[in-house]
């Protein structure tokens, strides 16, 4: 392949703060490694972002380390691709076992970096691919200051609305919760089945949960990063969501602990629900049964949320196999705008370098993926640099959609999570 990268440009010493690099495209130059006379296999595993064998991850992939191998004649990649309920536990099973992959794509990260198991993002990026990193995302992957998490895909999260459902029962789009409440109960009349999708099942627990606490003004943390779970602002919201969504029989296909994502998408593309949070997968999924829908900001308890949640997928390096030079080399090639933008486009995904993000957002094809991008420099992410973060999602996941069902009591139920998050934070 011309032009490619050598690891010259890398720092193996010291942190570098990640800067926001406006304006940057990563620029590579010099000739592509051999791997001198013995080959280096590159094992990486990856999660799937397909809905079918027509477009899964695998097949990505594949077309992009045939590229790749195509100029670099001494390394190949050996991608194993596992859908995104098994792939954590599966990178977690092989790191276990001895037998940890040299690249992950993943979740998380913070746990492995603890551990002392990953490569620094300077020991393995080049300057100007770390440096292009959107801010946001570059700073949720660091643990102390230094970044081991490379974010790999984004997304935001708007609420998403059935035009249709919406003219049919006479009302618009909600700003705020007590517009969400009357238009749930306006669209109920009109025997809409499932006026709005609440899912809080194991799936993505944790995503609508935060999504839900930023609009109520609280969050996992509060401002100096301790987790607030339990915080007054969390407790009136799910006291809310208990009251006046799903105690008056408003959310649906099933009870909101019981409902994951997937399947609450699935019910707005088939047209059974009036509204739901979603991110851009869901307007691809809606589009294809013809769905007419809308996208509002998110609303909050007095009007337009003014925060999101934002959410960053993870690219990491282990160490173990010693395969750094190799890693850095394939890795400036994942990130490169072309492979970033296909991905991205694929997915219907955020890019998560700014030179991408740029390029999509002055592009006429990628128009409607706007309105999430505006908001990701906006977002707040998960606290996934805190390694007591995988215990706090695990508990979140099981028992908060007991706080919303009737007769639940959300103030037990988050006190019982702030405990998790207490003692998992003690113990980093």
């Amino acid at each position: 392949m011309q032009g490619w990268g050598t690891s010259v440009q890398r720092r193996r010493t010291g942190t570098i703060a990640v800067v926001s690099a406006l304006g940057m495209t990563a620029v590579l130059g010099g000739c592509g490694l051999t791997g001198g006379p013995d080959e280096v296999t590159l094992k990486l595993v990856a999660a799937d972002y397909g809905d079918s064998k027509d477009n899964s991850s695998q097949k990505y992939w594949d077309e992009l380390a045939k590229s790749y191998e195509a100029g670099h004649p001494g390394v190949h990649v050996d991608v194993t691709v596992h859908s995104w309920n098994d792939v954590d536990r599966e990178v977690r099973d092989m790191v276990e076992a001895g037998d940890a992959p040299d690249m992950a794509q993943i979740g998380a990260y913070s746990d492995y970096a603890d551990k002392g198991l990953l490569y620094r993002a300077d020991d393995v990026l080049s300057i100007p691919v770390q440096a292009n990193f959107v801010s946001q995302l570059a700073g949720a992957g660091q643990v102390n200051g230094t970044q081991y998490g490379l974010p790999f895909a984004a997304s935001t999260r708007v609420l998403f609305y059935n035009k249709t459902l919406f003219d049919k029962a006479g009302v618009t789009p909600p700003t705020s919760w007590d517009d969400l409440a009357k238009a749930a109960e306006a669209l109920d009349d009109e025997g809409v089945k499932y006026p709005y999708a609440l899912p809080l099942g194991p799936e993505e627990a944790q995503a609508e949960t935060m999504q839900w606490m930023l609009s109520g003004g609280g969050g996992y943390t509060d401002d100096l990063g301790t987790y607030s779970v339990d915080s007054p602002q969390n407790a009136t919201t799910f006291t809310w969501l208990r009251d006046e969504l799903v105690g008056k029989g408003l959310t649906g296909p099933v009870a909101p602990g019981e409902l994951d994502r997937a399947d609450a998408f699935a019910a707005f593309a088939n047209g059974d629900v009036g509204m739901l949070n979603g991110h851009p997968s869901l307007m691809k999924m809606a589009g294809d049964k013809g769905v007419k829908y809308g996208m509002v900001t998110t609303p909050g308890a007095d009007g337009e949320s003014k925060s999101t949640l934002g959410v960053s997928d993870w690219m990491t390096a282990f160490k173990s196999n010693g395969h750094q030079e190799e890693i850095g080399d394939f890795l400036d090639y994942v990130y490169s705008d072309e492979n970033v933008l296909d991905f991205s486009r694929e997915y219907n995904l955020l890019p998560v370098t700014t030179s991408a993000s740029q390029a999509m957002s002055g592009s006429e094809e990628d128009k409607k993926l706007k309105p999430f991008l505006d908001e990701l420099l906006l977002s707040e992410l998960y606290p996934v640099d805190k390694t007591s973060w995988a215990s706090v999602s695990a508990a979140v996941k099981k028992q908060i959609g007991q706080a919303v069902a009737p007769g639940g009591n959300p103030e037990d139920v988050l006190a019982r999570i702030q405990t998790t998050a207490s003692q998992a934070s003690s113990a980093e």
